[in-house]
């Protein structure tokens, strides 16, 4: 009786690891039950602020062309500024998030992206618009790092996935910010002032609500310093790197090409190329949105390949099918098969063993960007080589790539989602150990 008392208390037995007993205790009782809603709210709001600023500037982006008498390819050169920007600061916060904390760079980078901002919207050349994005694209890339480590902080608060519904109000915050950039362009309200107005609701809310965010995992788990604020390109890194640049690169091309594919090759009016991507961005939301269920109920070493397998296939069909219905279908399979990826590396990410949180997320986000960035350029590149429906084809293998790479990667195979590094036998001798006979199973 009392070895079944010490197992159920101790946890699964099968990770034979000893625990403080403080460490298996959850919260009980109303008081902390509301910190952890607020702490929640506080990471959706920042995820959702997020995409709904960068998204509500899409809409002006041909009147500001217009305004500074770019050619496509200048106005191509000046929007590289924000992902340059972010892909920068990113290697930065890597080494400073850890020291800071995610709370504070959340406070500090939300406040610089409502500055920024509405810099873009008073830019008067080409060097002054390539400048205000790289800043933008800047407090863009810091604060991309500072939320997935604090919701990794909160996703291991509850001991559940979260994640995946934390970038699904990305998704939901994104699409809320293109219709308000359109309606802004419709009503002829400038960039400048209606960032300005989405800044008020958007410092108010999510910077009170920041107040609440819970300290990092690394400050209250680690014991004396076991994560450190250094970039190491490790194994599991570069693995997690590699899964996310190809995920981003499936999003950035679809992003860019889908129309086009669907207005050149299959033919379709204006209107109707404009579904391609809504499709891919409506399944990749919706899948997100239900994503905390589906990593509760099954393994992300079996789930992410299974959406993967089923977007290699849909997305492929779509191509050689090469009508319109099929077309959209296979973006929305795409969509739907790569959108739990980057919630789930970012995770892995912050749960590396031996280096902070901060520093694997920032590493790992860094690598998805360059693949959004790269992506169309180099779907670009092979259209011109080949076709359009030629260079597509890169996106299903790549889908395939990642069925193989998130089934194989140990980083995200375990721990679960919502759980803690495991730490070694010996680091707190005043818990209790499960299972050093390594039964029962």
């Amino acid at each position: 009786m009392r070895q079944q008392k010490l197992s159920t208390r101790c946890g699964p037995l099968a990770l034979r690891w000893c625990v403080p007993s403080s460490a298996l205790a959850r919260p009980t009782g109303r008081r902390e039950g509301a910190a952890g809603l607020a702490q929640r709210a506080a990471t959706f709001a920042a995820f959702a602020s997020h995409g709904l600023l960068f998204a509500s500037w899409t809409a002006h982006i041909p009147q500001v062309k217009v305004r500074l008498g770019l050619s496509d390819g200048t106005l191509g050169l000046a929007l590289l500024g924000a992902p340059l920007g972010s892909v920068l600061l990113m290697l930065v916060v890597a080494r400073v998030l850890p020291r800071l904390g995610s709370q504070r760079v959340v406070q500090i980078s939300l406040l610089g992206y409502c500055l920024a901002g509405p810099l873009v919207g008073v830019a008067g050349s080409f060097a002054t618009l390539f400048a205000a994005l790289f800043a933008w694209g800047a407090f863009q890339g810091a604060l991309d790092v500072a939320m997935n480590t604090q919701a990794v902080t909160v996703e291991r608060a509850a001991g559940r996935p979260l994640m995946p519904g934390f970038h699904g109000s990305w998704s939901i915050g994104a699409f809320a910010g293109a219709g308000i950039g359109a309606l802004g362009v419709a009503a002829g309200v400038a960039l400048a002032p209606q960032l300005l107005l989405l800044d008020v609701p958007i410092l108010a809310v999510t910077g009170l609500l920041s107040l609440r965010m819970l300290p990092d995992a690394d400050a209250t788990d680690s014991p004396r310093g076991t994560r450190r604020a250094v970039i190491r390109i490790s194994g599991p890194v570069l693995v997690l790197g590699a899964i996310a640049f190809a995920s981003m690169l499936c999003e950035g091309a679809s992003a860019d090409w889908a129309s086009v594919y669907l207005r050149g090759s299959i033919g379709v009016g204006a209107a109707t190329a404009g579904l391609g991507y809504t499709a891919f961005a409506l399944a990749m939301t919706l899948v997100r949105l239900l994503g905390n269920g589906l990593l509760t109920r099954f393994r992300a070493s079996r789930l992410l390949p299974t959406l993967a397998i089923a977007a290699t296939a849909g997305f492929a069909v779509g191509l050689l099918a090469d009508t319109t219905a099929l077309a959209i279908a296979g973006f929305a399979c795409l969509g739907a098969g790569v959108a739990l990826v980057i919630p789930t590396v970012n995770s892995a990410a912050g749960r590396l063993p031996g280096i902070s949180q901060g520093t694997g997320i920032a590493m790992v986000s860094a690598c998805g960007w360059a693949g959004f960035v790269f992506g169309p350029p180099i779907i670009g590149g092979l259209a011109s080589a080949s076709s359009l429906t030629a260079a597509l084809g890169v996106l299903p293998a790549l889908a395939a790539c990642i069925a193989v790479a998130t089934a194989r990667a140990r980083a995200i195979a375990s721990p679960r989602a919502g759980e803690a590094n495991p730490v070694p036998t010996g680091h707190d001798m005043h818990g209790e150990c499960a299972d050093t006979a390594g039964g029962n199973r």
